[in-house]
């Protein structure tokens, strides 16, 4: 019996930076084409624009409302009809340009969570941007969770080859980190951060915890937040099965996991990890969010403004999103008609809303 491939929905991202460019490249690479189905959803006068921008021919099968969801070899197309090229301006963040990507993310969003996809990704978004579209965007972790109904919220990694790193707290203020940081939020990380390597495949990950004080604290002399909870969490996490050592000076940690000492390293806040894991490789490295029902995956890097429209965007960091979201994915028996008729549900719902 053949194995049934993973069918990933993509959201095209901002349309004034590099999405429409990355989206057109996607769609025609080889490797993403070899393991995964893909459905795209966006506007088909900004993929043409991506198209032109990026010198290639993006084959794409168009699907219309109404009829089974079906797949020949070629993406499909999924077109909302939500913007024209001509109503926003590249390099700038926008009302405009927010409004689309939005739309765009919660209906992949929905499309995973209702069957139809496998797996929700997208090409990068600017915060700015869907700010301004929205007046309360919070971060995508926010909308998954609305979208998706989760009674917790999810984490992001950040995946560059077989290097992951997780984090405690994200998108918080510098400030805020130490009061936010408890032995129980520290061990559901951790337990987090090991389903979801062996959801990728990692039949035992190593887990490397990161302090928060410099030199770990030196025994108390710069606080006590390794002493009070980050060792206890890191028991806590042992004791329920996760493979995990620290804390460990987070200045020296990266090296060892860079060697091969550890899968992942599980860091206190967010640039804490984001600097180190960048510098390692940020035109190849991937944003997962894990911890919800199907994966979620984009590429680390973000919008670009300052190379829209110049053909010269690195397909890398996307085209690793797509191949993880496919590895992480668990292809669903639902049929093409079934597809066709829950697509076109969502569809409306939102065409409804833009109008």
């Amino acid at each position: 019996m053949t194995a049934r491939r993973p069918v990933l929905a993509l959201a095209m991202g901002d349309p004034c930076g590099i999405s429409a460019e990355l989206t057109a490249k996607l769609i025609s690479d080889a490797e993403v084409q070899a393991a995964a189905d893909l459905i795209v959803i966006g506007d088909r006068r900004m993929l043409a624009e991506g198209e032109a921008i990026a010198k290639v021919k993006a084959a794409v099968t168009p699907w219309k409302p109404g009829t089974p969801l079906a797949f020949d070899g070629q993406a499909v197309f999924v077109d909302l009809g939500h913007l024209d090229p001509k109503a926003i301006q590249r390099g700038v963040a926008s009302k405009a340009g927010g409004t689309f990507a939005m739309a765009n993310f919660r209906t992949v969003l929905r499309m995973a969570n209702a069957g139809v996809a496998d797996a929700a990704t997208f090409t990068p978004f600017n915060k700015h941007a869907m700010k301004l579209a929205t007046g309360d965007y919070e971060d995508e972790i926010a909308v998954i969770t609305e979208e998706t109904g989760a009674k917790r919220n999810g984490r992001e990694f950040n995946i560059l080859g077989n290097l992951w790193n997780a984090r405690v707290t994200s998108h918080i203020p510098l400030k805020e980190v130490s009061r936010h940081l408890s032995i129980e939020a520290i061990t559901k990380a951790l337990v987090l951060t090991n389903d979801s390597l062996r959801e990728a495949g990692f039949a035992k990950p190593r887990i490397a915890v990161a302090a928060l004080n410099p030199h770990a604290g030196e025994g108390g002399n710069f606080g006590r937040e390794e002493i009070d909870v980050i060792e206890p969490a890191v028991k806590a996490a042992q004791a329920k099965g996760v493979l995990c050592e620290g804390p460990f000076p987070s200045d020296t940690v990266f090296v060892r996991a860079r060697r091969g000492d550890f899968d992942a390293v599980q860091t206190m806040f967010h640039d804490q990890g984001q600097i180190a894991m960048k510098l390692l490789g940020f035109e190849s490295g991937v944003t997962l969010i894990g911890g919800y029902a199907f994966p979620v995956c984009t590429p680390a890097h973000g919008t670009a403004y300052d190379i829209a429209g110049k053909g010269i965007a690195n397909l890398g960091a996307s085209r690793n999103a797509m191949l993880i979201a496919a590895r992480m994915s668990k292809p669903k028996t639902v049929s093409s008609a079934e597809r066709g008729r829950v697509l076109t549900d969502l569809v409306q719902r939102a065409t409804a809303k833009a109008a």
